[in-house]
């Protein structure tokens, strides 16, 4: 199939540096140059993000914080404060706003921006938005800038921090070969394995194969790989997408039974669902818990409500509640919970329950 690449750099990828760690920066100015990591100071807690002087002793997000004081030991750890970086996150986006209404947020900290209506030039108006951020916000932010979703995020990951990287149509598939393809999207943890499995390791490997091939490994999914890293990806951006879930999990470094371990992972996930809730002004009925354990079984619980709810304490006690109906007879190597069965309401859900 002949497929012709667009010419038009119209979409936009943005993603703030470190996000939670750059606010506590910004907002305590003493930590500027040091290492540090937000997750608060409990052993037993988790990596939420860190900036990039941890990032260079190893540390990084979901790691647990005993580890990371092992890695880091003249690491700062600071608690999570999501109200904080939720209203941070606001100040952007109404700045982004400014630029164009063409906008899928898609976390806190990162989105899509249409600009094809943009007058001017484009580049130009690119790097006036990152200083505006600055200049309002003392915060920086990474861009990819290409003719579609894929590319745009892969190019905004390309010059971190604080950078600008733009992949247009003649670079294509060429500066993809060298990648190794966990970065291609739509290629996780067990695509990965499957394909390393039978010798693939980068795009220059992945592209040998016939789509007919990729179907009969990854089912119709093949279909998407074969064309993504090709540099083809029709994805539309979705300013009021509807979503069944929203959740969060995570892959353990070390595999454990202890349920105060694992309601820890339990409280970040929750802080993280209730901050992208708020953004889309949405609230969930049904929460569900997911786990895996060492030998790779997985088990779901699911708890559906009366009413809605958008808190993180109420998030975090119905999960925990499912995490303690379950009988861990084996280590658990990966958590995650998600919300659902959503309805769109700015009205305040007074919380279930009393803490």
């Amino acid at each position: 199939m002949e497929y012709k690449l667009p010419e038009d750099l119209c979409i936009l990828h943005i993603d703030m540096d470190a996000f939670y760690a750059s606010v506590e920066e910004r907002d305590n100015q003493s930590l500027k140059g040091k290492p540090v990591i937000v997750g608060g100071s409990s052993n037993h807690g988790i990596v939420t993000t860190a900036n990039y002087e941890a990032r260079k002793y190893g540390v990084h997000s979901a790691m647990p914080i005993f580890m990371a004081k092992q890695m880091c030991p003249k690491g700062i750890f600071v608690p999570t404060r999501i109200k904080r970086y939720r209203d941070v996150s606001e100040e952007v986006f109404s700045i982004l706003n400014r630029f164009t209404n063409v906008l899928e947020q898609v976390s806190i900290d990162e989105a899509y921006l249409d600009i094809s209506n943009i007058s001017g030039e484009k580049i130009e108006t690119c790097f006036q938005m990152k200083r505006e951020v600055f200049e309002n916000t003392g915060l920086t932010l990474s861009m990819g800038l290409s003719f579609n979703k894929f590319l745009a995020k892969l190019a905004s990951d390309w010059n971190k921090p604080n950078g600008m990287k733009i992949i247009m149509p003649s670079m294509v598939p060429e500066i993809l070969l060298p990648l190794p393809i966990e970065k291609i999207h739509g290629i996780g943890k067990k695509t990965t394995k499957k394909l390393n499995d039978i010798g693939i390791y980068k795009v220059q490997d992945l592209i040998e194969l016939s789509e007919e091939f990729l179907i009969e490994l990854l089912g119709k999914h093949g279909t998407e790989i074969y064309y993504r890293i090709r540099g083809i990806d029709n994805r539309n951006l979705e300013t009021e997408r509807e979503r069944k879930s929203l959740g969060t999990e995570t892959t353990l470094e070390i595999a454990t039974r202890e349920k105060n371990i694992l309601k820890e992972y339990l409280y970040e996930f929750s802080l993280e669902i209730e901050a992208e809730l708020k953004i889309k002004r949405i609230q969930g009925r049904t929460i569900t818990l997911k786990i895996k354990d060492e030998v790779f079984k997985s088990k779901t619980r699911s708890r559906t409500l009366d009413y809605n709810i958008n808190s993180a304490n109420d998030i975090y006690t119905l999960s925990s509640m499912l995490l303690d109906e379950l009988n861990l007879d084996k280590k658990i190597r990966l958590i995650g919970i998600s919300i659902s069965n959503f309805s769109n309401s700015d009205k305040i859900q007074l919380s279930l329950f009393n803490f």
